[in-house]
């Protein structure tokens, strides 16, 4: 296991201390000179598949660390992963987030919990001739949420399982399918470049990044701190398939009032919660509304923008009516909408709740936004979405045709998409994120590392 250093942030790759780039494969040294593009690819794609039990390896080693927001295994894991990359070859730059700094800028995208520090950290792989190649950025976040009752897990989140599931081979623990196999996917494929001596023409940038589950504030910090590139890959879970568009999230927090009796006389009192069950009624109405007609993008998902109430606080004694119910949830943004003019939809149905009752004309519920505030993100480059789709036919052959649309959730690709193209592609179903025995499929973690490698190959160019 790597060595953490919290009282030394600051990686510097100084090349006397680097260890030795990896040897090239003596089973099958590619010489590209007088290689085809075939060759190349066949040398490549046997390369991945030798560093499957590595890359499984790795993940299980990277499970292991509980990297949930805020906490110490968060700032923990990036130095880990600093020191695999700088082992790897890559040059490392490992900083301690200035917190105060970004948290008061205006555009901060909000954070859900304390953080007392936090490292953001970018390797990159210096391509040997940069005109004759491309740059790409591969940005993915290593902070994971928490795993919940461990009684409804199969067993220790934080300790990889290999199973087989439904037929398939599969690797079970938190972080598994969101998203440290897509980050062990984009750092193995470089090794296997590297294992056969390919040297890219373009930069290649493993920027690992932390606080993407509450809000972003690894890769706001990065794209603070200059990072660009020709485009950028995030490996989160698509299930193979590619996301160029995100919806977005807004995190609010509404305060209900009642007026408090005892509960045997319940009908002098007003109840917070029967209160509630009127604004969530305008909540389900609004929600409908919303998604009367959405972008086509997002056409293939049953409630592309959704409106949900996610936890419910109320009463402090079970014989007293209860005078407050504090509700917070999350407020799917659309394609195309500000989350300016989003919130004020939903400031406008809360007003119009309080005008249509006596007690709360008196007594308003209040509207709070905190917590992340995701934008919604679009990037319409067709070279990178060609290329992806290109690498996946070439890397997966067998698999389901991919797709290509929007996905309902908020994400880092609202961050990046100002500044660069950026698509998603990355192994994992969407729909085992944030879930007890969250999974992978090995086929899939090998999938998207032979897709990367293809992608790293065709976009920096080799020479």
């Amino acid at each position: 296991m790597a060595e953490t250093r919290h009282d030394a942030p600051e990686v510097s790759a100084v090349d006397s201390d680097r260890p030795p780039r990896v040897i090239p494969d003596q089973q099958s040294g590619l010489s590209t000179t007088n290689a085809t593009d075939a060759e190349i690819t066949t040398t490549v794609l046997a390369a991945v598949d030798r560093q499957l039990e590595h890359a499984i390896d790795l993940l299980g080693h990277l499970i292991a660390i509980p990297s949930t927001g805020g906490s110490e295994a968060e700032a923990e894991i990036q130095h880990v992963l600093a020191e695999i990359l700088f082992s790897d070859g890559f040059d490392v730059d490992l900083w301690a987030l200035d917190l105060p700094d970004l948290t008061s800028q205006p555009d901060f995208p909000g954070m859900e919990v304390t953080r007392r520090e936090a490292f953001g950290l970018v390797a990159v792989l210096p391509g040997i001739a940069p005109e004759l190649g491309l740059s790409l950025l591969v940005n993915g976040h290593a902070d994971v949420v928490p795993a919940g009752d461990p009684n409804s897990w199969s067993g220790d989140p934080f300790t990889m399982r290999r199973e087989e599931r439904e037929g398939r081979e599969t690797l079970l623990g938190r972080g598994t399918c969101d998203m440290k196999s897509g980050l062990v996917a984009s750092i193995v494929a470089a090794r296997a470049l590297n294992s056969v001596g390919v040297k890219l023409a373009g930069d290649l940038m493993i920027a690992p990044v932390i606080g993407e589950e509450d809000g972003g504030l690894g890769t706001y910090a990065l794209m603070r701190r200059g990072i660009t590139a020709d485009a950028c890959l995030i490996p989160e879970p698509t299930d193979l398939d590619l996301i160029p568009a995100n919806a977005g999230a807004l995190t609010f927090r509404l305060r209900i009032p009642g007026r408090a009796t005892h509960a045997s006389r319940r009908t002098e009192g007003i109840s917070a919660i029967e209160n509630f069950n009127l604004v969530n009624a305008a909540l389900v109405e609004l929600e409908t509304r919303r998604n009367s007609a959405v972008d086509p993008m997002m056409s293939r998902w049953p409630i592309a923008y959704p409106l949900s109430i996610g936890t419910i606080q109320a009463g402090d004694w079970a014989s007293t009516v209860p005078d407050l119910l504090i509700a917070e949830g999350r407020y799917g943004v659309a394609l195309g909408e500000t989350a300016a003019d989003a919130r004020a939809e939903l400031e406008t149905t809360i007003d119009e709740i309080n005008a249509s009752d006596a007690f709360l004309r008196a007594h308003p519920v209040t509207l709070e936004w905190w917590g992340g505030q995701f934008e919604p993100g679009v990037s319409g480059d067709d070279y990178l979405i060609d290329l992806t789709r290109r690498s996946h036919f070439v890397a997966a052959p067998n698999r389901r045709r991919l797709e290509v649309y929007g996905a309902p959730y908020g994400s880092d690709l609202r961050l990046i998409a100002p500044h660069m193209p950026v698509v998603q592609y990355g192994p994992g179903d969407a729909r085992s994120a944030h879930s007890p025995d969250e999974s992978i499929a090995v086929a899939d973690l090998l999938s998207s590392m032979r897709a990367m490698a293809l992608i790293y190959l065709e976009h920096c160019h080799i020479v």
